[in-house]
């Protein structure tokens, strides 16, 4: 089984992870694997020494990076190049930059066999996974209605499979913006590396040795890219609501970490400033060591306003943290079902996680106030997401369903000649 993987750049974030992952697992006497990707832009930590950590070494297209250019036309001529000389049996792109070149090349590769003639096209299958989605929140409505237009075409001519990372994502894809048919849907939960998070209680003091936080101080981070769509500045207003409230008097026992790098941080360290945060919370840069910061926190945030199944969720959750979340995306099912609801405050208490609306920084102020006053839910919280993540959230879990869904999608060898059109359906059958 010969796979092409492709992804438009290794930059930090639980897709790059994702990639190499499957990449690496997915070598073997019964899969060969090559994991295409692009440019980082200067602004974005590279990933690549994670790629190199698991014997991963990509192919490399200069003129694929995150941005709509010129240069995109160079990069699906250079796909589709890749794939006559690869004949993949599987075309797996990831993310919307990646799945767009990658699926047009597709098309024209599919499409340009001679064999075309004989009404048999090339036989290879197309698979596309959204880690997350641009239909909201990224752009501007014309935009997004172009990608979404865009998104739409592709799903209906070139794929085959549609993979999701959650039942929540599949009704807002599929059923809210109206992409894709009900049949090309496949959930598969993403997976990692968890044996990295074994023993963390023996690590927890690293981190707080270099944040020089003392034994009853209690972390407060949010880990992930400085990035728009990720609202740090939600994040901020809420330690200024926090501090301002009814925990005034202790709040000095409590400590706010900003774990990762990206385009705002100068911003958002003014911004800290300028609201008067500047001695309570700490940006580290980007770091890598989770296994290490991890076990260091007590509660792990999350403001996004777009998300798929957020990596650093599920790697809080594999190493017992209390949770508090925008309810986003793939978040809700993480977190899971109400426990109880705070109708003045507008949060609620979830299974494994406290959960917030987006843009709210009252109510996510009064949530984090909840967790810090409330050790017993902590710990409570912790362990119900750590043996949730056990038991959902392995990579070989990860690595049986990919493999399972490549199998089926082989074993059916069904193409469509062409466009079907009203009332008759050509289908070419090997």
């Amino acid at each position: 089984m010969k796979i092409v993987r492709v992804i438009a750049r290794l930059n930090v974030g639980g897709p790059a992870k994702h990639v190499v992952w499957l990449t690496a697992g997915l070598q073997s006497g019964e899969c060969d694997s090559l994991l295409v990707a692009g440019t980082v832009p200067h602004d974005e930590e590279d990933m690549g020494y994670f790629a190199a950590s698991h014997g991963v070494r990509p192919f490399l297209i200069q003129e694929m990076s995150r941005e709509i250019s010129l240069k995109d036309l160079l990069t699906i001529w250079k796909i589709y190049r890749l794939f006559l000389r690869e004949r993949p049996d599987i075309v797996h792109t990831h993310t919307a930059k990646a799945g767009t070149v990658g699926r047009i090349a597709g098309l024209i590769y599919r499409w340009s066999a001679m064999t075309i003639i004989l009404g048999r096209p090339r036989q290879c299958r197309f698979v596309h996974t959204y880690h997350g989605h641009i239909f909201h929140s990224y752009y501007g409505p014309l935009k997004t209605r172009l990608f979404l237009s865009i998104e739409k075409i592709l799903a209906r001519l070139i794929t085959d499979k549609i993979v999701v990372v959650s039942e929540q994502q599949r009704r807002e894809i599929h059923e809210a913006f109206g992409v894709g048919r009900a049949g090309q849907f496949v959930v598969i939960p993403l997976g990692l590396d968890l044996s990295s998070f074994e023993n963390g209680g023996n690590r927890r003091q690293l981190f707080r040795r270099e944040l020089e936080a003392k034994g009853d101080d209690i972390l407060v981070g949010i880990v992930g890219r400085l990035t728009e769509i990720k609202n740090h500045e939600l994040f901020l207003q809420a330690v200024r609501r926090f501090k301002e409230g009814p925990m005034r008097q202790q709040s000095r026992r409590v400590k706010f970490v900003v774990i990762g790098e990206g385009g705002l941080r100068g911003k958002l360290e003014a911004q800290a400033n300028v609201l008067g945060l500047g001695d309570h919370v700490v940006f580290t840069g980007g770091r890598r060591d989770p296994e290490n910061f991890y076990p260091a926190l007590d509660i792990v945030a999350l403001t996004s306003r777009n998300e798929g199944t957020p990596l650093t969720l599920i790697e809080a959750m594999a190493n017992g943290r209390a949770v508090i979340a925008t309810a986003v995306g793939g978040v809700v099912d993480l977190l899971g079902e109400t426990v109880s609801q705070n109708q003045n405050e507008r949060y609620d208490i979830c299974q494994r996680g406290v959960r917030v609306m987006p843009d709210d920084p009252d109510a996510f102020a009064a949530g984090l106030d909840r967790l810090v006053k409330d050790i017993e839910l902590r710990r409570e919280m912790g362990d119900r997401g750590s043996k949730f993540v056990q038991s959902n959230y392995s990579k070989g879990r990860l690595l049986e369903d990919i493999k399972a869904l490549y199998r089926e999608l082989l074993e059916q060898r069904v193409i469509p000649v062409r466009a079907p059109s009203p009332g008759r359906s050509l289908e070419s059958r090997v």
